[in-house]
């Protein structure tokens, strides 16, 4: 793997405690979590929800849906966000953000955990993603990411962002369930690091941040659990190529 990414393909559990204390620049994340409670009936699936948990080609269902069930979409989701969060304070620098996406029903455990371990809440950002997950209350067509901030309160560095952030969500041939576009992880890495500056992502996934990382020219580490994500995270950055209009050498 090139000098400035590394991936792990392990529990973040036992990767995190061996990173330096203070040595992050800035943590993106998008955990997992219980996902489901309630939502519209799908005649193929009985009374279960929709959207990203099903699969209109053919009527098939999606290899993950039986878990879905129980409202687990992956094996690894039995982790609590008190387990990992603390550990995500200490690593971080002072005067850093950590951004963390959560559904409605998980962002007040959120909330409580990181501000009980000392982060600050500097906003909570709307990722508009114009598409919709049926559901029998509103129709969801967007998703929350928690901002925080360790230490003193630093500026973005695009002063003008929005809260909410419109950016099309992947349609179909996801590498990863709850695959996030590049272009909004772009966004966040963008506002809240520096060129050359250290990205860590604890559930890595299909390894969209890493590419971000790679297309802006962060350093990164991931880390991811599932060997069969970790496998696409690898080849995605491997594959991504980056031309530096800056620079006459690429950085990684």
């Amino acid at each position: 793997m090139k000098e400035n990414i590394k991936l792990y393909n392990a529990d973040c559990l036992k990767v995190l405690p061996t990173i330096e204390t203070e040595s992050i620049d800035l943590v993106v994340t998008d955990p997992p979590y219980k996902i489901i409670s309630g939502g519209c009936r799908i005649a193929d699936l009985g009374d279960e929800p929709s959207g990203i948990l099903t699969h209109r080609q053919s009527n098939k269902r999606l290899d993950w849906v039986d878990d879905v069930r129980t409202g687990k979409m992956f094996k690894e989701n039995e982790i609590k966000f008190s387990e990992w969060v603390p550990q995500i304070y200490r690593i971080l620098k002072q005067k850093t953000h950590f951004y963390v996406m959560v559904n409605d029903r998980n962002m007040q455990e959120m909330l409580n955990v990181c501000t009980e371990n000392n982060f600050k809440l500097v906003n909570i950002l709307i990722w508009k993603k114009n598409n919709c997950t049926p559901n029998r209350w509103y129709m969801k067509n967007a998703e929350f990411i928690l901002m925080f901030r360790k230490g003193q309160a630093r500026n973005i560095n695009n002063l003008g962002s929005k809260t909410c952030l419109e950016v099309n969500n992947i349609i179909g041939n996801k590498s990863h369930p709850t695959e996030k576009p590049i272009e909004l992880l772009s966004i966040l890495i963008e506002n809240s690091s520096n060129k050359g500056e250290l990205v860590l992502d604890p559930f890595m996934g299909g390894g969209s941040a890493s590419v971000a990382c790679k297309k802006t020219e962060r350093k990164f580490i991931g880390i991811e659990k599932d060997e069969k994500y970790y496998k696409v995270a690898e080849s995605k950055i491997n594959e991504t190529k980056v031309i530096l209009r800056e620079y006459n050498t690429t950085l990684f």
